[in-house]
């Protein structure tokens, strides 16, 4: 299906985003456009302007923090993902997970800030974003302020960015133990069906599960697979059926992959 008419707009920089952001209340973010180019064509969403973010230095790149995390750019993508070596040496998990979304190609344009922001409940980063604590930069004309992953989410399609706004980097805290993920896709390198990530520190397990509510959900248990699957259950899931699995299969579903991210979290087969 062709699109319908939209203006485009090139940002030059994040103050040039925001500002025409602002200007126009129907306007959308255009950062890889895997998803919003698709859904524009499904005639689910009809902005006025679509406000290019590529070529924007600010939100681009991975980094390091002076305290051993991870600062990436909204605009990062997903291969700059995986292919980092500050990624794979500081949080590999993110890296490996990151590169079993769809393919080479969506991979190659698909960004970290297009997925989080998104927040389609079968996306693999959003219950990752939860799991690792991490922290959401978001930019407005006010100013900047910080959201926790665990508050980013609020419903499907729907996240903490409001109009006018743009989350412009990720922080993820230094890795104090170890991080768990596990999921049931629809096909190799498809979306999620029922997804948990986890990472455990302190003697506590942060255990999160995606695809069963309109937002990850987060559940904190110890180190012990068992005590996950009871944490699981004792939550109360109310998951959506489908053409891919029934509630009842995504509550069965995530107690199994509930186990098996908090074991790869503390080192437990």
């Amino acid at each position: 299906m062709l699109l319908r008419e939209v203006s485009y707009a090139r940002a030059e920089n994040v103050q040039d985003a925001v500002r025409l952001l602002s200007q126009h209340p129907n306007a959308r973010p255009l950062a890889g456009g895997q998803t919003i180019v698709n859904v524009m064509k499904a005639r689910a969403a009809a902005p006025d302007v679509l406000v290019d973010l590529n070529g924007i230095e600010e939100l681009e790149g991975v980094r390091t923090t002076s305290k051993g995390g991870l600062e990436l750019g909204a605009m990062a993508t997903y291969t700059e993902i995986v292919e980092s070596e500050d990624v794979n040496d500081f949080r590999p998990l993110l890296a490996e997970v990151t590169n079993t979304i769809a393919d080479v190609q969506v991979r190659n344009r698909g960004t970290l800030g297009g997925n989080v922001c998104s927040n389609d409940p079968t996306n693999h980063l959003p219950p990752l974003m939860v799991a690792m604590d991490a922290e959401m930069t978001i930019l407005g004309e006010s100013g900047e302020r910080i959201v926790p992953a665990e508050d980013f989410f609020l419903g499907v399609y729907l996240t903490a960015v409001g109009p006018g706004e743009l989350l412009t980097r990720v922080t993820i805290p230094a890795r104090r133990g170890g991080d768990g993920f596990a999921a049931l896709t629809i096909g190799r390198e498809g979306t999620c069906i029922v997804s948990a990530a986890a990472m455990a520190q302190d003697g506590e397990t942060r255990l999160v599960v995606g695809c069963v509510s309109a937002v990850p959900v987060l559940l904190r248990t110890g180190p012990d697979p068992d005590a996950a699957v009871r944490a699981v259950r004792d939550a109360d899931l109310d998951p959506p059926s489908d053409v891919h699995a029934s509630a009842d299969y995504r509550r069965h579903l995530a107690e199994v992959l509930a186990r098996r991210a908090v074991g790869q979290a503390a080192g437990v087969d």
